[in-house]
């Protein structure tokens, strides 16, 4: 499904599966993860197998996948990346720095986000333009989950570039959705699926950072899917 949500120039790997062969890891990434319990060294695991498809797709060799400050993945010079890990679905997206300055994605089940959840990651505006909480199997949008995904993918593009960690109230995200349903993938996924765009808000006080993101979501197969990307030009555009 990522590979709906980004442009050409993005080189995007995904997989369903919960694990991958033994040896996929490179030793450098093996010891990062050789205390962990399974889940976690299967969702590091599938991710940057995800990630290595992904550099294929930009005519890179396999590298090892290292992590920075609170886990944020390392690319070689040149490539910017994300990387996105949920039960049931991961992804990776890849980019060349002199096309994209900067991209965030994120996978989420959708489902109702947990009990007490939605007030943490949620402003009050929001709260009253997403309307409240859907029960699960309803066959309704649940829109809390999928403003709690996209908030990350804006985390996730924001801080490369700033060097400016945000929290959830700092970001006042509004919602689009497309005219149309679409549907669902040719590789046999169910359909239809729903999808649209969303504008973040920033609500910085420095004068010096852009204000505004835009990203694309997506709901297919029990999974939302959302992505931000920003271009080399992003601060002219925001007038800076």
């Amino acid at each position: 499904m990522i590979e709906l949500l980004l442009p050409a120039d993005v080189s995007t790997a995904a997989t369903r599966a919960e694990t991958v062969p033994d040896g996929t890891l490179f030793p450098e990434e093996e010891a990062l993860v050789a205390k962990s319990v399974a889940k976690r060294r299967n969702d590091f695991a599938t991710a940057r197998a995800c990630a290595r498809r992904a550099m294929a797709g930009l005519g890179l060799p396999p590298v090892p996948v290292l992590h920075g400050h609170r886990g944020r993945p390392l690319w070689p010079e040149g490539i910017v990346g994300t990387l996105t890990h949920c039960t049931g679905y991961r992804a990776a997206a890849l980019a060349r720095a002199t096309d994209v300055l900067s991209l965030g994605i994120d996978a989420e089940p959708h489902g109702p986000l947990p009990t007490g959840v939605r007030e943490l990651v949620t402003l009050p505006a929001e709260r009253e333009r997403i309307g409240p909480p859907v029960p699960e199997g309803t066959g309704e949008i649940h829109w809390d989950r999928i403003l709690f995904s996209a908030k990350e993918s804006v985390f996730k593009t924001w801080y490369p570039v700033t060097g400016v960690e945000l929290d959830f109230t700092e970001a006042d995200l509004t919602f689009h959705r497309a005219d149309t349903p679409s549907q669902g993938s040719d590789d046999g996924s169910p359909g239809p699926a729903a999808d649209g765009t969303f504008t973040a808000r920033l609500l910085l006080t420095d004068p010096a950072l852009p204000t505004t993101l835009h990203g694309r979501w997506r709901v297919e197969d029990e999974i939302v899917v959302t992505a931000v990307l920003v271009r080399p030009d992003w601060r002219e555009r925001e007038g800076m």
